[in-house]
């Protein structure tokens, strides 16, 4: 009919290949938007408009990416969506304002546990959980246990961003070391050499709740400790957590002066200053330092976290989930376009553009080329399969989430490192902030 604009259907686009091409085949994604919004089976409610309030851009190609995959959405399904940034750490207590209030943004792009501290609050999404798992392979544990709560889906974990140790490889091989150590004793001697020769090497022990967070954690789970056992008794008071203590330490003695006060931006300044030759970090550093064309940038490299006496990866990788408030007054609507940015076509998009940066949640995204592109970010493909949750030994809820939100394992170690207390009562104050949330 002259003047209305046809869109091919979905198994159109898939008959002609269109689909796996994604991006090539229609740079705006409109085509492939409107053909999805055709035969999906989240139906958005007549003259629907959402709030999405997300998380600051860390890479302008993820942000134009994300942003472009939500344009097409709108175009596509007459859905209005406003996107509204606001820097990581103000995203909870927004969020919990909103939760409170009953008013505010309809879907909120989060961090890690946030879901969980208000799971009555939020839409049931498990039938979008159940449909892009039956696509795409499933989800990897991990995702699960973050995404559910009380048997329903409350969050659709959205991307991974893996935390990971970040190095300069020319100042490894000074020290003596011809490859990232594969156990804490071999990353501790590092550190030491490191420092001995005027390179040192940091990470943050202050309120950065990413990098202090992955980095604290992995400290008290590679040496047996953990906050709860898996009944959920706290059990944070124990001989494995006094020795993860006395490793941090030492660890801490070797590193930089001043990783006490650092925030989540601290490292990433000190490492592309040149300041240290190896901190904790997602591929952000490695990715500032090639869109910068630093000379440094040939020099980076990331490693897995080392093994320590628990004798098992000990990961703790950031968890992003998108969720929606039983407030809006379109969850259809939310419930499509959570759907929509979990779609390979748009999922691919993303992963390209952020080079590494994101790592996938569903099991059936780990075939993307971006994994073998760039060695130097391989590791980040497995975050999904290697990572703990937050909760470790025991289940996901609000204790797990309030003890995180409160800076608890970071303190804990903050403590002890500075030298503000002994570690017998570090460790006895963690345990009573412990208690607050898990009741005993």
């Amino acid at each position: 009919m002259p003047g209305k604009r046809h869109f091919p259907t979905r198994r159109h686009i898939l008959k002609t290949g269109a689909l796996a091409a994604g991006a090539a085949a229609a740079p705006s994604g409109l085509e492939w938007a409107a053909a999805w919004a055709q035969e999906q089976p989240f139906k958005p409610e007549p003259n629907a408009r959402l709030r999405l309030l997300r998380w600051s851009k860390f890479l302008d190609a993820e942000d134009a990416a994300t942003r472009a995959n939500i344009e097409a959405f709108a175009k596509a399904t007459g859905v209005e969506v406003r996107v509204e940034s606001e820097w990581q750490d103000d995203i909870l207590p927004k969020a919990a304002v909103a939760a409170n209030t009953g008013q505010g943004p309809d879907i909120v792009w989060a961090l890690h546990t946030t879901a969980h501290l208000f799971p009555d609050k939020l839409v049931d999404l498990s039938d979008v959980a159940e449909h892009l798992g039956k696509r795409y392979g499933g989800w990897f544990p991990l995702c699960e246990e973050y995404g559910k709560s009380g048997g329903k889906w409350i969050a659709i974990p959205h991307v991974l961003v893996g935390v990971l140790p970040v190095f300069r490889v020319s100042q490894m091989k000074e020290a003596g070391f011809s490859s990232f150590p594969k156990d804490t004793d071999g990353f501790l001697k590092l550190s030491q050499e490191l420092k001995r020769i005027g390179k040192p090497g940091g990470m943050a022990f202050g309120k950065a709740p990413n990098d202090a967070a992955t980095f604290t954690h992995w400290l008290l789970w590679s040496h047996g400790g953990k906050i709860v056992d898996e009944a959920g008794a706290v059990a944070i008071n124990s001989p494995e957590t006094a020795r993860a203590l006395d490793y941090a330490r030492a660890l801490h003695a070797s590193f930089v002066e001043g990783t006490v006060a650092w925030n989540d931006a601290a490292n990433n300044k000190a490492f592309l200053a040149g300041q240290i030759s190896f901190t904790n970090n997602s591929v952000s550093i490695y990715g500032k330092a090639r869109a910068d064309k630093m000379e440094m940038a040939d020099d980076i490299d990331h490693a897995f976290w080392p093994i320590g006496p628990a004798g098992a990866p000990t990961e703790l990788h950031l968890v992003f989930p998108l969720m929606a408030f039983a407030y809006t007054k379109y969850p259809n609507a939310a419930r499509a376009l959570i759907a929509y940015l979990m779609e390979k076509a748009q999922y691919d998009r993303l992963i390209e553009a952020s080079a590494g940066y994101v790592s996938h949640t569903l099991k059936g995204f780990g075939d993307h080329p971006v994994w073998t592109k760039d060695p130097r970010v391989a590791v980040f493909k497995d975050v999904g399969a290697r990572g703990r949750s937050i909760a470790y030994a025991g289940k996901l809820g609000y204790a797990a989430a309030g003890v995180l939100a409160d800076d608890v394992v970071i303190d804990l170690f903050a403590d002890v490192v500075s030298g503000q207390m002994p570690a017998k009562d570090a460790i006895a104050k963690a345990e009573k902030r412990i208690q607050r949330y898990y009741k005993v």
